[in-house]
C-alpha cells in the first residue's frame, strides 16, 4: 500500500519529508525502492528529459505520459504531478479537467504554482476531491518571464506577501506547499505559521521536507547548476566514461567476447557444414 496524502500531512513537526522528481519507469522504480516519501512528476521533465530551455513549452500530454510511467513503477511513494503552464490559468474548469487527467494517469495529487491569485482555483480542485500541493516563491512557469531566477523574500514587503500567499493556499485546502528559492528566514516563518507541511527547494533547512530534481542530485543534468543542489553522484562523468569504453571495445573487437555470444550445438553445426558443402 503506497503512502497517502494523510501520511504526508501527519509528518509535520514529527519527521522530515523526502521528495525527488521522477519522469520515467526505471528511475521511479529506484526512487520507490529507496522509500522516498513523494515522487514529484515535475514539469522540469521538459528540460532534463526533452531538452527544452525552460518549463513553459511542456504540454498536458507530456505530463500525462511522464505520470503514467512513474505510477507504474511505484509501490510505496505518493505520486504528485505538476500541472504545466496554461493548463490551469485560463479557467477553473480547465484546471479541474486537467487535474483529472493527471489523476487518471496515475497521480495521487497535483501541484500548481501561484499564491492568493490562484487560491480559488485550488479550492475548486480540492472541492471535487483532488488533493493539491501549492507552490510559491520562485515560480518557474511565470517568475522567470519577468524576473529570471532570483531568490524570493529578501525584503520585508516580499516576505509579507509570501506569508500571505501561504496562508491563502492553506485556507484553499492544499495539503502541502513547495517553497522555491525563498530566504531561509522567510521559509522558517511560513513553516511555523501554517499547519500543512512545507517542502523546500533552495529554501533552507527549516522546511518540513526537501525536494530536488533527481537529475541534478545525481549529476546527470549539468546545463543548469543551482547553488542549492547537493550533488550526491557525478553520473554524467561515469556514463561518458562507460560509453567511451564501449566504443573502444567495439572498435578493437574486444566486445563482444565469447562470454557474450551464443553457439550452435556441435552436431547441428556439422549438419549445417555438410548441407552447405
Amino acid at each position: 500500500m503506497h503512502k497517502s496524502v494523510r501520511d504526508i500531512v501527519t509528518k509535520k513537526n514529527i519527521k522530515k519529508i523526502s521528495v525527488l522528481t521522477a519522469y520515467d519507469y526505471t528511475t521511479a522504480l529506484l526512487c520507490d525502492k529507496s522509500n522516498i516519501d513523494i515522487m514529484l512528476v515535475g514539469d522540469s521533465g521538459g528540460m532534463v528529459m526533452l531538452g527544452y530551455e525552460n518549463t513553459i513549452p511542456v504540454t498536458m500530454d507530456q505530463m500525462c505520459f511522464f505520470t503514467e510511467a512513474v505510477s507504474r513503477a511505484r509501490e510505496k511513494s505518493l505520486v504528485v504531478a505538476d500541472l504545466p503552464f496554461m493548463s490551469y490559468q485560463s479557467s477553473i474548469n480547465n484546471a479541474i479537467a486537467n487535474s483529472g487527467r493527471l489523476i487518471k494517469a496515475g497521480a495521487d495529487a497535483v501541484k500548481l504554482e501561484g499564491g492568493r491569485a490562484i487560491a480559488d482555483t485550488i479550492g475548486a480542485i480540492v472541492e471535487i476531491g483532488i488533493p493539491v500541493m501549492g507552490h510559491i516563491g520562485l515560480q518557474p512557469q511565470t517568475t522567470i518571464l519577468s524576473q529570471g531566477y532570483r531568490v524570493q523574500g529578501k525584503t520585508k514587503n516580499s516576505a509579507i506577501k509570501l506569508i500571505d500567499d501561504a496562508k491563502a493556499l492553506e485556507e484553499a485546502g492544499v495539503f502541502s506547499i513547495a517553497l522555491e528559492m525563498i530566504t531561509k528566514e522567510v521559509a522558517r516563518k511560513i513553516t511555523n505559521t501554517i499547519s500543512v507541511p512545507t517542502i523546500g527547494i533552495g529554501s533552507g533547512p527549516y522546511c518540513d521536507g526537501q525536494v530536488l530534481v533527481l537529475h541534478d542530485m545525481l549529476g546527470l543534468y549539468e546545463k543548469i547548476k543551482p547553488k542549492f543542489v547537493k550533488k550526491y553522484l557525478s553520473l554524467s562523468q561515469e556514463i561518458v566514461k562507460a560509453v567511451s569504453s564501449y566504443k573502444k571495445d567495439v572498435e578493437t573487437g574486444k566486445f563482444p567476447s565469447k562470454d557474450h555470444c551464443f553457439s550452435m550445438d556441435k552436431s547441428e553445426l556439422e549438419k549445417l557444414k555438410k548441407e552447405l558443402e
